[in-house]
């Protein structure tokens, strides 16, 4: 098997944001050229499928700046230094929905984008136990709403929920259900 390796020779960072971090890097590739790599750094995030008794998800709606439109969701956050992501992904559902799960499952993790940042989502599905109300972070507006597990694998298949961590988790939730899994 080839060996497709590349080993970083050296890396500047190029901006030190809040959330991301750029780097341009140089790499020496398996034949033994160079070349240059930009890199978004990112501390990772995680996604929640969390169904209600009678199978219904729990989604968001909130704008979404870089796209300059509402996208409607699954709750979702950016990882925090000093949590799992399973925690995380508790408190992210709590704060954004109100909504607080049990018999959480992990779904597996994402590369959103591989081709240029290192950021890896984490993805679970759970029951929803109890619901009080939300609180998101003072810049994050959002509506809450449910819907009917199979109407939001049509609504994936129809290319009308385009976020991708949401396909991911919204498509396996119905395979592990299906299969009696959760």
């Amino acid at each position: 098997m080839m060996n497709l390796t590349e080993t970083t020779l050296n890396s500047k960072e190029i901006f030190d944001g809040k959330v991301l971090h750029m780097f341009h890097d140089e790499v020496a590739l398996p034949d033994g050229g160079h070349a240059l790599r930009e890199i978004v750094r990112h501390p990772g995030g995680v996604c929640i499928a969390a169904l209600d008794k009678d199978d219904n998800l729990c989604f968001v709606r909130q704008f979404r700046y870089p796209y300059k439109e509402v996208v409607l969701e699954l709750p979702a956050g950016k990882l925090e230094k000093g949590s799992t992501p399973l925690e995380n992904g508790k408190r992210e559902l709590m704060e954004e929905t109100g909504a607080v799960g049990y018999s959480y499952i992990s779904l597996g993790q994402v590369y959103p984008s591989p081709g240029y940042t290192d950021e890896i989502i984490h993805l679970y599905a759970c029951r929803i136990q109890a619901v009080g109300d939300s609180c998101p972070d003072e810049d994050e507006f959002l509506t809450v709403e449910r819907i009917p597990l199979n109407k939001a694998v049509e609504m994936v298949l129809n290319n009308q929920l385009p976020d991708a961590k949401t396909q991911i988790a919204v498509l396996k939730t119905k395979l592990l259900l299906d299969s009696g899994k959760i």
